[in-house]
């Protein structure tokens, strides 16, 4: 008994000191099944998109931080750049979305958020930078990771954590409900997304204060 409190505790001190999965109520956050919010960014290439250019396709936003231990987890296994391949292969724009602000951990220019996916094998449709935090006070993003997935229609239609294992151990990679792969392949099906809000984990995104 004793262990496992001692346990909890630990747990609770590291999600803390992290932001694990903290909820945040300066900003709003945006609904399942209701429009997902509109947004206009620039890329790390130096591109503009919106998402109303993106209407009539499935797209993923996947808040990232490459200094976060819980990120560093699932590109350093494979894990995210394996699914970013297998989504963008069947149609999916997938944008990685960088809110750190400057001076935060996470914080990147364009060119080194490239340089960042080419070594990490990473393969995002492209890479959003948002570092007024716009973008993600928009949707409530709290986490890195924190996914969204949006219709094609523009309805949001997942927002959650990666898979169910919420650690920094790559080993659980593979023992973990891949929440992001399944409601993909709900949507292929032209099924309602079965879980379509889960926690998310990670460390909490480097707002600016």
């Amino acid at each position: 008994m004793m262990k496992i409190q001692k346990r909890q505790l630990l747990t609770l001190a590291l999600a803390s000191s992290l932001g694990l999965g903290a909820a945040t109520s300066a900003f709003a956050t945006a609904t399942v099944d209701q429009p997902a919010p509109a947004f206009s960014a620039t890329t790390a290439d130096g591109r503009s998109i919106d998402l109303a250019s993106l209407r009539g396709k499935t797209v993923v936003l996947e808040w990232t931080n490459h200094d976060c231990p819980y990120v560093k987890k699932h590109y350093e296994s494979g894990n995210i750049p394996a699914q970013q391949k297998e989504a963008t292969a069947q149609g999916v724009v997938w944008l990685q979305v960088i809110s750190s602000a400057p001076g935060q951990q996470g914080f990147v220019d364009g060119a080194t958020a490239a340089k960042l996916n080419s070594s990490r094998n990473a393969a995002p449709t492209g890479t959003l930078l948002d570092p007024t935090g716009a973008i993600g006070k928009a949707y409530g993003a709290q986490t890195t990771p924190h996914l969204y997935i949006i219709t094609p229609e523009g309805q949001l239609a997942y927002k959650g954590g990666i898979d169910s294992i919420a650690t920094a151990k790559k080993d659980d990679i593979a023992k973990a409900e891949p929440y992001v792969k399944l409601a993909l392949a709900d949507l292929k099906a032209g099924r309602k997304v079965a879980q379509a809000n889960t926690r998310p984990y990670g460390c909490g995104v480097k707002y600016a204060s």
